[in-house]
C-alpha cells in the first residue's frame, strides 16, 4: 500500500475509535496476538491510573513509556500519536505545573476528543495539536523526552519521524517508544491488507531494521528495555507470523546528522 493510502485507513479507523465510548484492546488483537500479550502488555501501575481521567484509557498502546522514562518535574514531554491522551495525562502528572507534557496526532476527532478529556478535567500543563508524525507542529530543540506508544509503526516513513524526533529533542534529551516490530520480514500479504495496518501489523519492521533507523536518526546509546513476543495468524497460507512488542531507550547526541528542516519555532495555541 502507497503511503497515502496507508494514512487514510489509519485516520479512518482511528477517528471510529475516538466516537466509541467503550474501552478497546490495542486494534492487534483482530489480528490474532495472544491473550497473553495483551494481558502484559499494557503495564500501567494501578495507582497512576488512579489518577488520570477514565475516558483516556482506550487500551490502544503495547507498552508504558512513561514508567521508565524517568521524568522529573518541570520538563516537557512530547507524545507521538497521542490517540486520547493517555500518556500525556500520565506524563503531566509527573512533570507536574512546571512542566508540560504535549501530544501530537493526526486525527483531529482524537485530538478533540483529548483536549475535550484536558478541559473538564481542569488540566492546565498539556496540550493537544493536531499533526503528523513524520512533520511535528513542535520546535527545534524544545522538548526534554519524547514518547510514543505503539504509533510508529503505523507511519509509512518511520525515518523521517525518528529524524523528526531528534530535531524538537533538546541535546541530551532522550527517545522512550514501545512500538511492534517483527523477528522476519512481514508477508506481502498482510502489508497489503489495510486492517493490518490499522492494527499495528503490517507497518512493523524487523527489529533491527527499526533500531538501525533510529541510530541514523542521530540517536545514541539505542537499547532494547524491555521485550515480548506474540504471533498473529497469516490466514493466506495458514501459519503463524511472530512479532514483538518492545520498549526502546536513546538519546540525542550533540552532533547534528544528516537530516535537517528549516528551523521551526511552534507558535499555536491549545
Amino acid at each position: 500500500m502507497e503511503g497515502k493510502k496507508i494514512k487514510e485507513v489509519v485516520k479512518g479507523r482511528y477517528a471510529q475509535l475516538a466516537k466509541q465510548d467503550q474501552e478497546r484492546c490495542c486494534p492487534s488483537c483482530a489480528r490474532g496476538a495472544s491473550s497473553l500479550l495483551q494481558a502484559k502488555v499494557n503495564e500501567y501501575l494501578r495507582e497512576d491510573l488512579e489518577h488520570i481521567p477514565e475516558e483516556a484509557m482506550m487500551g490502544l498502546g503495547c507498552g508504558n513509556p512513561t514508567a521508565i522514562a524517568d521524568l522529573k518535574a518541570g520538563e516537557v514531554v512530547l507524545d507521538l500519536g497521542s490517540g486520547a491522551g493517555v500518556d500525556v495525562f500520565l506524563a503531566a502528572n509527573k512533570v507536574g505545573l512546571t512542566g508540560k507534557a504535549i501530544g501530537v496526532d493526526m486525527t483531529k476527532e482524537m485530538v478533540d476528543k483529548a483536549k475535550g478529556i484536558a478541559r473538564s478535567h481542569s488540566y492546565h500543563n498539556v496540550e493537544f495539536r493536531l499533526g503528523e508524525m513524520e512533520r511535528l507542529p513542535v520546535g527545534d530543540d524544545s522538548v526534554d523526552i519524547v514518547i510514543s506508544n505503539c504509533v510508529i509503526n503505523l507511519s509509512p516513513d518511520k525515518s523521517k519521524v525518528f529524524q523528526e524526533a531528534y530535531r524538537v529533542l533538546k541535546p541530551q534529551g532522550r527517545l522512550i517508544v514501545s512500538d511492534i516490530v517483527s523477528e522476519g520480514v512481514i508477508p506481502d500479504e498482510i502489508k497489503d491488507d489495510p486492517d493490518a495496518w490499522a492494527g499495528c501489523i503490517a507497518g512493523a519492521l524487523e527489529q533491527q531494521e527499526y533500531l538501525e533507523k533510529i541510530k541514523k536518526a542521530g540517536f545514541e546509546d539505542v537499547k532494547v528495555v524491555s521485550s515480548r513476543g506474540f504471533y498473529i495468524e497469516n490466514k493466506a497460507n495458514q501459519t503463524k507470523e511472530k512479532l514483538l512488542s518492545i520498549t526502546v531507550k536513546a538519546y540525542k547526541c550533540e552532533t547534528k546528522p544528516q537530516y535537517s528542516r528549516p528551523r521551526l519555532q511552534y507558535a499555536g495555541g491549545k
